[in-house]
């Protein structure tokens, strides 16, 4: 089963109080989206499985990278237990390479490469005053280069995990940019920052 997209957003809300998270699962789904549209996959199942992603981080955020309990199991046996198909799960449960589940499907492949990125191109945009619109590759480049910089984002594993679902990073991140900027008032990075 894959949950509808207003019943994943009702668990979102319902486990997430974080605005700045809740807007980090929504810009992982738009990615997640784009990249299934590119690849000729299922739209919504892999939208679902990037909502999803860290529905449960903030009740159970895992600090000691415990394999099979809090962050992302809890929100991985929450889901089974509705009868969540298990791609999706399976999904879920390799981006956090602490679990010791491998990503090996396209779908985990790509979670895992677009999640940190997406949260490194809104630090960006944060910084920016015209936010998403207009950013260009090079501007996320140059502030990866920045290790003072969104430092607790690790530029290797993004690296990694774009070289492990076969792509270019600077056509990963422009792609990636390209899908937030379709959801950027969701994301509340759609025009000019207040003040």
């Amino acid at each position: 089963m894959i949950p509808k997209r207003d019943e994943a957003l009702a668990l979102v809300h319902e486990y997430t109080g974080s605005p700045g998270l809740r807007r980090h699962m929504l810009a992982v789904e738009a990615a997640m989206r784009a990249y299934a549209r590119k690849y000729g996959e299922d739209e919504e199942r892999w939208g679902i499985a990037g909502l999803l992603h860290d529905f449960d981080y903030e009740r159970w955020p895992n600090n000691d990278h415990a394999a099979d309990s809090e962050h992302p199991s809890t929100g991985v046996a929450i889901l089974r237990d509705m009868g969540v198909d298990e791609d999706i799960l399976e999904t879920i449960l390799a981006h956090a390479d602490y679990t010791g589940v491998e990503a090996t499907s396209l779908m985990s492949k790509t979670l895992r490469a677009v999640d940190e990125l997406t949260g490194f191109i809104t630090a960006c945009a944060l910084v920016r005053p015209t936010r998403l619109d207009g950013m260009k590759t090079r501007s996320v480049r140059k502030k990866m280069k920045d290790k003072a910089f969104a430092a607790a984002l690790s530029r290797e594993e993004m690296a990694e995990n774009c070289g492990q679902l076969g792509e270019d990073m600077g056509e990963h991140i422009a792609f990636v940019i390209a899908a937030m900027q379709l959801a950027a008032e969701d994301l509340g990075l759609n025009g000019p920052a207040a003040g």
